[in-house]
C-alpha cells in the first residue's frame, strides 16, 4: 500500500542490481549487518506506526495544518522523510568504514579509496549531512525545487543524529564532492544508486505526486523541530537489533510481517486521548480528587475551570491564589479540558525542587487513577529528575509492586534490558524503551523538576527530542514566582516556542509581581518585549501588568488578546501579627523560651545553611532535643527521610501526624518554604524579598485547630511572624551579608520598605491572608515604591547594583538559550551552534539552566579503622525490612546490589565553597580514592562516582576543609 511500506515486496520489490550491496548497520561483535534499504524500509514503517498509534493529535495537527492535503500530507512526509534519513550512508564516505562491506560493493563497480585512505575530510561528510546534500540535489535536480525550497525539508535529515548542520558545514562537503561520489568512471555509479534509492522511496511512500504541491509550503520551524524528532525516534527503534534483527537472521520476516512484529515486542504505550469531562464542576472535582463530605470547590477553582471551557482554543493560563487555595487540583482539572481540545497526548507538571517533585508524583498518580480516560488503555509516567531511580515511591513503581508502575530515567545507563511492559496489569505502565535521559521525557505523563523543561531552552545536542516531548503535552509550571531572572531567561524562551507549538500551559503561582506576569504572558503569546509602546497589543497586555486583583486568573491564547478574570475570594482569612527582632541568637531564644512556655511548636526559617546550623547550636543549648534542622545540605536519603518527618509531625491534622506534645522548634532553609504541607503556631524569619515571605507566612496557622485554633497554646492562637535577620535600629534596615549575597541587597529594602507599616512600634495592623498578598507584592516589585524618608540614596544605589546584576545574569543565560522561532520557511540551520554539546540533564547542564556554578556531587561512605568501607551506619531499612546501613562495601569487588544502590541514596552535592579552582583540586583529590572494581558495567550505582569516605567520628578533610557530617546538622564545612 502506497505510503506504509505495506505492498507484497515493500521497498525491495522496487530496487534490483548494485543498489542492494550498499548496507547501512553493522555489529562488529557479530558481524552482522543490515542492508540500506532495509534499514530506511524499517525506518519508514515505524514512523508510519508512532504517527498512528503513538503521536498525540496536536502533533499530527501542527504538521499538517501547513501542507495542503492536511494530516493526510503529514503522515506521508514524516514517512518518506524517516525512508530517506539514512541515504547519506549510499557514499563512499561512509561505506568505507567496514572493509568486508566495502569490498562488496567496489565488486559490483562501486569504487572507494580506504578509510585510512581517505584521510581526516571524511570527518567532513558525517551521513546525515551528506544525506542532506544528497536528498537536496535530488529535489533539484530531478524534482526541479529550488534550493530554498529544500531546506526546510532537507534540514530533517541533515539533523537526524541531534544537530542541525550549519552553513560553513554545509559549504565544506559542497566543495568535496568526492565524499559524497567517487571521482571518475565510478561517479556515475554512485549517482546511480542515490538515485535508484530516492525514486524508489518516493514511489514507495506515496509522495512522487505530492511533492509539486510542497514546493509552495513554507514549513514553519516548530514542525521542522518535530519533524527531525520523529525521524529520530523512528531511526533509534528501527536501529534495534532486538526488534529489528541483522543479517542473518535466525527468523527472517520482511515488509509488513517484519515491522508488524517489531512493534508487537516494542508495544510502546499510546497517547492519552480524554474526552472533555461533562457536568459541573463540583462534580468534576468529586471525581477526580475525592472531595470530603459537604466539601465545595473554592471559587478560584471553579473558575479556573470555566475559564478554560471558555476559551476557543487552549492556550495559557496563570493562576494567581493564596497558598493552600487547592491551585494544583485547579490546574489539573484545567489541563484535562485543555487535553481534550487541543489533542495533548500526556501532561508534564515542572516544580522547581527536586523535594517539591517528589512531593507532587504521588498526587499525580492519585488523580490519574481517577481518570476515566485511561481505564484499560496502557499509558507511560515518570519521575523526571537526576534522583528518581532513589526515589521510593518511583522504584516501587518501577518494580511493579502495585497498580501503578514508572519509567526508568537511568535504565539506559545500566545496560540492557528486555524490551515491552514492567510487571504491572493496570493502565500506567513503565516501558524501558522509555528509559535515559533523552527519551524518558517522551513518557505520557512526567513529574520533575523545571530544569526539565528549560532544557527545551538550552542548546544541546538532541534538543528536538525535548521539543517533541513537551509540544504533545499540557504543561503545568507550579511556584512561578520562584525562578530567577537567569532562569526566567530560559523560561520566557521556552514559553515563545510552546506558544507557536499551540501547547496549553497553566502556570500557577501564590505571589507572582505583575510584572512578571506580563512577561509570562507576552513570552507564550509571541508579543514579545516591546510590545507595549502605544499599540493595541501593548494596551492589552498593559492590563495583564495593572491587574492587582486577588485571586486572579490571567488567559491567552498564541497571538492572542489577553483574558482577566477575578474569581471571589474563599472567604478564608488570617491576620498575621508582624513585628521585628534585633539580629542575636541569645535574644531568639530568650524570646522562644518566652512564647513557647505553655508549649507550641515555632519554624525559624533562615536564608542561608550557615545560619540555620549556627542558630541551631544555640538553640539546642537552651532547648536541647526540642530543636530540628532542616535544609540542603543532608544526604539525599536523610534528606528525604527530613521531610517525612517533618510532614509526619507538623502536617495536616490526622491520624498519621503525631504532632509533638510540648514545645519543638524547627530551623530551616528555604527548604520550609514551598511545597511542604506543614503547620506551625509562630514563624521567624529571617528579612527576605516580600514574596517568598508570605509563601513562608504559608507555613504559620495554615490549618484550623480546633475552633477557633483553641487546640493550640493559649499564647499561640493568634498567628504572629517575627523578622530577622536585619539591623532594625540603622537609619535604613541593614540585612545581614548572608541574605545579600542570596537575594541582593535592593529586593531586601523594598520588602522591608512595604512591610514598614505592619512592623512599625507601635502599630497594631496585621498583614491580612489573602487580602494583602498582592498590594504587598505589586508594591515591593512596582517601578516606583513609596520610599519611607531617608531611605531614598540607600534604596538609588542598591537599585543600581541590582540591575546590574540582573543585566549579568541575562547576559550570561543568552549564551547558551536557543535562538527565537524563525520565519515559516528558514531551515533550522544552526539551531544549537556554539550550544552545549550533550550535557542536558548532568549537573553541568542543570547549571546552565540556574545560574550557579557547577556543583560536585559524592557519594558518602564510612571507613572502619581496618581500612574497609561500608555504607553509613544510621540508614535504616528498606521497604522489605532488609538493613541498609553498615553494608559492606568491598574494594576488590562489585558490591551487592542492596548495599550499592543504599551507598547510592547517600550521596550528597558539596556547597560552593568546592568550586573552580577548588573544585579542581578536590576532584584530584576523591579520584585517588576511586575503588577500580566499582567501574564495571555491573556496578550501576557506583560506576563513575566520586566517593567520599567518612571516618568512624564523620569526619574528613577534602581540598583544605574539614568537613563533618552529623544525621542532625547535615554537612558542615569549615577551612581546615
Amino acid at each position: 500500500m502506497a505510503g506504509g511500506g505495506e505492498g507484497c515486496f515493500g521497498l525491495r520489490g522496487r530496487l534490483e542490481g548494485l543498489v542492494l550491496a550498499l548496507w547501512g548497520k553493522h555489529d562488529r561483535d557479530s558481524e552482522g549487518w543490515l542492508p540500506l534499504w532495509q534499514h530506511m524500509e524499517d525506518s519508514a514503517a515505524v514512523a508510519g506506526l508512532l504517527w498512528d498509534r503513538w503521536l498525540p493529535w496536536s502533533v499530527r495537527r501542527l504538521i499538517g495544518r501547513v501542507l495542503p492535503g492536511g494530516e493526510a500530507d503529514g503522515r506521508l512526509l514524516a514517512v518518506w522523510l524517516a525512508a530517506v534519513h539514512d541515504i547519506g550512508k549510499a557514499t563512499p564516505a561512509f561505506a568505507c568504514q567496514v572493509e568486508g562491506l566495502a569490498d562488496r560493493m567496489r565488486a559490483g563497480g562501486l569504487e572507494m579509496r580506504s578509510r585510512e585512505a581517505m584521510g581526516p575530510d571524511r570527518a567532513l561528510a558525517p551521513h546525515g549531512l551528506a544525506g542532506q546534500v544528497l536528498l537536496g540535489q535530488w529535489l533539484e535536480e530531478v524534482c526541479g525545487w529550488d534550493a530554498q525550497e529544500c531546506w526546510q525539508f532537507t534540514v530533517v535529515v541533515g539533523g537526524h543524529h541531534g544537530i542541525p548542520p550549519e552553513d560553513a558545514q554545509i559549504n565544506a562537503l559542497e566543495d568535496r564532492g568526492y565524499l559524497l561520489r567517487t571521482p571518475g568512471r565510478s561517479r556515475a555509479v554512485w549517482q546511480r544508486v542515490q538515485g535508484e534509492l530516492l525514486e524508489a522511496c518516493a514511489d514507495e511512500y506515496g509522495v512522487r505526486g505530492r511533492l509539486g504541491a510542497w514546493r509552495a509550503v513554507k514549513l514553519p520551524q516548530p514542525v521542522q523541530v518535530v519533524l527531525t524528532a520523529l525521524v529520530i525516534v523512528a531511526d533509534w527503534i528501527a536501529s534495534n537489533p532486538e526488534l529489528f534483527p541483522y543479517h542473518p537472521m535466525e527468523e527472517p520476516l520482511f515488509g509488513a510481517a517484519r515491522a508488524a512484529a517489531a512493534w508487537r515486542k516494542l508495544d510502546l504505550p499510546g497517547p492519552w486521548r480524554p474526552a472533555e469531562p461533562q457536568g459541573s464542576v463540583q462534580e468534576l472535582f468529586e471525581s477526580r480528587f475525592a472531595l470530603p463530605s459537604g466539601a465545595s470547590v473554592r471559587p478560584v477553582q471553579a473558575e479556573a475551570v470555566e475559564l478554560a471551557r471558555a476559551m476557543q482554543v487552549p492556550g495559557l493560563m496563570v493562576i494567581e491564589a493564596p497558598m493552600g487555595e487547592g491551585k494544583t487540583e485547579a490546574a489539573l482539572a484545567v489541563a484535562e479540558i485543555f487535553a481534550a481540545r487541543s489533542g495533548a497526548g500526556g501532561v508534564f507538571f515542572a516544580l522547581p525542587t527536586m523535594a517539591t517533585g517528589n512531593a507532587m508524583f504521588p498526587r499525580l498518580l492519585k488523580w490519574l487513577k481517577g481518570l476515566p480516560s485511561l481505564e484499560g488503555r496502557p499509558h507511560s509516567v515518570l519521575l523526571a529528575h537526576s534522583k528518581a531511580a532513589l526515589n521510593d515511591d518511583f522504584t516501587d513503581l518501577m518494580r511493579g509492586a502495585g497498580p501503578v508502575t514508572g519509567v526508568d530515567v537511568d535504565a539506559a545507563d545500566r545496560g540492557k534490558g528486555p524490551f515491552g511492559r514492567g510487571e504491572a496489569g493496570a493502565e500506567l505502565v513503565a516501558h524501558t524503551w522509555l528509559r535515559g535521559r533523552k527519551k524518558a521525557m517522551l513518557s505520557s505523563f512526567v513529574a520533575g523538576t523545571v530544569d526539565q523543561l528549560l532544557f527545551a531552552g538550552l542548546k544541546s545536542k538532541h534538543l528536538a527530542l525535548r521539543h517533541l516531548a513537551v509540544a504533545g503535552k499540557v504543561v503545568v509550571i507550579d511556584e512561578a514566582h520562584a525562578y530567577d531572572t537567569y532562569m526566567s531567561v530560559y523560561l520566557d524562551r521556552v514559553l515563545a516556542w510552546l506558544g507557536e507549538y499551540g501547547v496549553p500551559v497553566v502556570i500557577l503561582s501564590a505571589t507572582l509581581p505583575a510584572a512578571r506576569r506580563r512577561e509570562l504572558v507576552e513570552a507564550y503569546a509571541g508579543a514579545g518585549a516591546g510590545a507595549g509602546a502605544g499599540g493595541g497589543g501593548g494596551a492589552a497586555f498593559g492590563v495583564v501588568a495593572r491587574a492587582e486583583d486577588y485571586p486572579l486568573l490571567t488567559a491567552v491564547t498564541a497571538g492572542g488578546t489577553p483574558l482577566v478574570r477575578r474569581p471571589a475570594a474563599s472567604g478564608r482569612e488570617t491576620t498575621v501579627q508582624l513585628e521585628c527582632m534585633e539580629d542575636d541568637l541569645v535574644v531568639l531564644a530568650d524570646r522562644l523560651d518566652r512564647e513557647l512556655a505553655g508549649g507550641g511548636c515555632a519554624l525559624v526559617v533562615r536564608n542561608t545553611v550557615r545560619r540555620v546550623v549556627e542558630t541551631a547550636r544555640v538553640l539546642r543549648q537552651r532547648f536541647g532535643d526540642d530543636v530540628t534542622v532542616a535544609h540542603a545540605r543532608f544526604l539525599d536519603v536523610d534528606r528525604a527521610g527530613n521531610d517525612k518527618e517533618l510532614l509526619r509531625r507538623f502536617g495536616p491534622p490526622s491520624p498519621a501526624v503525631d504532632r509533638p506534645a510540648g514545645r519543638h522548634i524547627v530551623v530551616a532553609s528555604q527548604v520550609a518554604e514551598q511545597s511542604l504541607d506543614v503547620d506551625f503556631d509562630l514563624l521567624v524569619t529571617d528579612l527576605c524579598p516580600v514574596d517568598l515571605l508570605l509563601q513562608r507566612m504559608g507555613r504559620l496557622h495554615r490549618h484550623l485547630r480546633g475552633k477557633d485554633q483553641q487546640d493550640r497554646p493559649a499564647r499561640l492562637r493568634r498567628p504572629r511572624c517575627l523578622v530577622t535577620g536585619a539591623d532594625w535600629s540603622t537609619p535604613v534596615p541593614l540585612p545581614v551579608r548572608g541574605s545579600v549575597a542570596v537575594y541582593q541587597k535592593h529586593p531586601l529594602l523594598r520588602s522591608a520598605a512595604v512591610l514598614l507599616p505592619h512592623l512599625e512600634a507601635g502599630e497594631v495592623r496585621p498583614v491580612r491572608l489573602p487580602q494583602d498578598i498582592s498590594a504587598l507584592v505589586q508594591g515591593a516589585y512596582a517601578d516606583t515604591v513609596q520610599v519611607p524618608a531617608g531611605w531614598q540614596e540607600a534604596l538609588d544605589g542598591a537599585r543600581l547594583q541590582h540591575e546590574a546584576q540582573r543585566a549579568r545574569q541575562r547576559e550570561k543565560a543568552a549564551v547558551f538559550r536557543l535562538g527565537g522561532i524563525g520565519k515559516p520557511g528558514e531551515p533550522l540551520f544552526g539551531w544549537v551552534a556554539a550550544g552545549t554539546g550533550d550535557m542536558d540533564d548532568t549537573p553541568a547542564g542543570r547549571a546552565q539552566v540556574r545560574d550557579s556554578r557547577e556543583s560536585l556531587e559524592v557519594i558518602v561512605v564510612r571507613r572502619r579503622a581496618d581500612g574497609g568501607l561500608t555504607t553509613v551506619p544510621w540508614l535504616g531499612e528498606d521497604r522489605k525490612g532488609r538493613r541498609l546501613g553498615g553494608l559492606d562495601l568491598p574494594q576488590d569487588q562489585v558490591p551487592v546490589a542492596l548495599a550499592a544502590r543504599a551507598a547510592a541514596a547517600s550521596s550528597l552535592r558539596l556547597p560552593q565553597e568546592f568550586s573552580g579552582e577548588v573544585m579542581d583540586r578536590a576532584i584530584a583529590e576523591l579520584e585517588q580514592l576511586v575503588v577500580d572494581a566499582w567501574q564495571a558495567k555491573e556496578s550501576s550505582w557506583l560506576a563513575g562516582e566520586l566517593i567520599l569516605p567518612l571516618d568512624e567520628d564523620c569526619q574528613t578533610r577534602l581540598a583544605g576543609f574539614a568537613l563533618r557530617y552529623s544525621t542532625t546538622d547535615g554537612l558542615e564545612v569549615t577551612r581546615a
